[in-house]
């Protein structure tokens, strides 16, 4: 992998796939690069150079305490400058969120493509001190914890659910990423409901989800539309319960972006 430095000095790593027009993939909770794989190589064969990215706090990517929403701005705008300056952005689930969020402050982002933003628009917002919380159960140690906490309060996943994963042999996977729900409560809090600038940023923007999917997702993203009058939302079939199809999602990309 390579890295490039975010401007609070925060090591951002991240891998590239294929050559042509970059984009640069941010995705949800608990992911890491190696987890954008089979969207970066579809991509890759539609003829773009697609770039996975740990988020700080994951995987190869440095962290800081105390880190912001607009620390992951600033990370998103390194990464589009050590590859070219000029990037398409799609974000999957909170990296959607960040995507957007990153584009109302003015990253270069030629194209945006939303999946299964996590939006709320202020209907059962999560306890308020929910990162805080999260801060203080990584901060003892209790990285399990932390991670069900945000399965529970944060992502709203089923107890049974919740449980079911913490007795699978994926769980373990999962504890080194405690810290980085903090960092995903915190920016729910900040925009779950996207500000107006967010609604109204300059770039094409492609609201995508499946049909089916959580109904939280679905509410999200077709009220996002509408919210977002100039934004086109694209229901892919072949995407189902929060897991983008990564051909489908090449298919949409190549065709709205044009052929590299």
């Amino acid at each position: 992998m390579q890295t490039t430095t975010s401007s609070d000095g925060t090591a951002i790593a991240f891998d590239q796939f294929g050559d042509g027009p970059a984009v640069v993939i941010l995705g949800g909770a608990f992911s890491v690069a190696s987890d954008g794989r089979g969207l970066a190589e579809a991509l890759a064969d539609a003829g773009f150079r697609a770039v996975t990215v740990d988020r700080r706090g994951r995987g190869s990517s440095g962290d800081r305490r105390g880190s912001t929403p607009d620390d992951e701005v600033a990370d998103v705008a390194a990464v589009i400058e050590a590859v070219g300056g000029d990037a398409v952005v799609l974000g999957h689930s909170s990296g959607a969120v960040l995507a957007l969020y990153a584009a109302s402050k003015g990253v270069p982002i030629r194209a945006l493509f939303l999946s299964e933003p996590p939006f709320r628009f202020g209907v059962g917002e999560p306890d308020r001190r929910l990162p805080e919380r999260l801060q203080e159960l990584v901060d003892s140690g209790a990285l399990a914890e932390a991670v069900t906490t945000f399965q529970l309060e944060g992502v709203e996943l089923p107890a049974e659910m919740v449980e079911s994963i913490r007795q699978s042999d994926q769980f373990a996977a999962l504890l080194p990423l405690a810290q980085s729900t903090v960092y995903d409560a915190r920016l729910a809090r900040q925009v779950s409901t996207p500000t107006p600038e967010m609604l109204s940023v300059p770039n094409p923007v492609t609201i995508l989800r499946g049909e089916q999917t959580f109904p939280i997702l679905v509410t999200a993203a077709d009220r996002l539309s509408r919210e977002m009058p100039r934004s086109e939302l694209v229901i892919v079939p072949e995407s189902v319960m929060h897991r983008p199809d990564p051909a489908a999602t090449a298919r949409i990309i190549r065709e709205r972006v044009g052929a590299p």
